[in-house]
């Protein structure tokens, strides 16, 4: 999650959205519009299991056009077929964005277009805000409600990437989180948010407060689960992905990436190709 232009510091080689692939909008559960686009890559196969989608849930601020995320897709899109979307209040989606709650809904929403697309493997890869709502989606069975402490994940996915998310909400240690909380909750924030950043921001509080991340993590399991998180994010200390990790109790994997800051326009090339290995070997295990 960050208050800044999505991608300002990457330097993008991605594919126009025009040059190939599908754009849609598909409507979720409680009925808001939401942007979406597929790429299908190559001609993959994970194994026996069948062709695999990796679907990208961008940070806050950001949509499915910005360049660090075309880049994103132009990567994952050597090893799989890749869905992107904007969440509600990004891009041209509707509703107003809930910084993390209803977000849900929306990832359910591009989840079950890429069942419907024919993919039998589906994994998740979520940054800042957007690796908090796949972890909650993941402990939700897929459905976007907080199954609550007592739930348990009956998630159709194959594998869950969370990069520089975030392990609790209200997390104010940071600068940059400061300014963002300013920006959620004034009005005079909102502002900016609408106007400088292209993001339309729900004015109510939360009610009921959504399962936290690290609340979300023991339920995700036995889905493998990937957390990345770089050591100079300005955003997350590395305790939010370690506490994350410690979580999974043994059962989710953990890169520290040296000299990495937040999120998509942080995360190079070469971090992308890993992760999407990462995802396909999964699921080739898995099959």
């Amino acid at each position: 999650m960050r208050p800044g232009p999505a991608g300002q510091t990457s330097r993008s080689s991605g594919r126009p959205l025009t040059e190939r692939g599908r754009r849609t909008l598909l409507r979720t559960g409680d009925g808001v519009l939401v942007d979406a686009h597929h790429d299908p890559g190559p001609d993959t196969r994970t194994g026996a299991g069948g062709p695999l989608a990796i679907v990208v849930a961008h940070g806050f601020t950001g949509d499915l056009e910005r360049p660090h995320v075309r880049r994103a897709v132009r990567v994952f899109a050597q090893r799989a077929g890749v869905i992107t979307f904007s969440f509600r209040g990004h891009g041209a989606s509707g509703g107003r964005s809930t910084v993390g709650d209803r977000e849900v809904l929306d990832l359910a929403a591009a989840v079950d277009w890429a069942r419907r697309l024919g993919y039998e493997r589906v994994v998740t890869v979520g940054f800042s805000m957007g690796g908090s709502v796949v972890l909650r989606h993941a402990a939700s069975g897929g459905t976007g409600r907080d199954p609550g402490h007592e739930g348990r994940t009956g998630a159709r996915l194959d594998a869950v990437v969370a990069v520089s998310a975030p392990a609790r909400w209200y997390y104010r240690g940071t600068a940059p989180m400061r300014r963002l909380h300013w920006m959620v909750t004034r009005p005079a924030g909102r502002l900016v948010g609408r106007y400088g950043f292209r993001t339309r921001i729900h004015h109510e509080d939360w009610d009921p407060v959504p399962l936290s991340p690290v609340e979300s993590v023991p339920l995700i399991a036995p889905t493998p689960l990937l957390i990345v998180h770089g050591d100079q994010d300005p955003y997350f200390p590395l305790d939010h992905p370690r506490t994350l990790a410690a979580a999974g109790r043994g059962e989710a994997a953990l890169w520290l990436e040296q000299g990495m800051g937040h999120a998509e326009h942080a995360a190079s090339d070469e971090l992308l190709d890993r992760i999407s290995a990462w995802c396909s070997d999964r699921c080739v295990q898995a099959a």
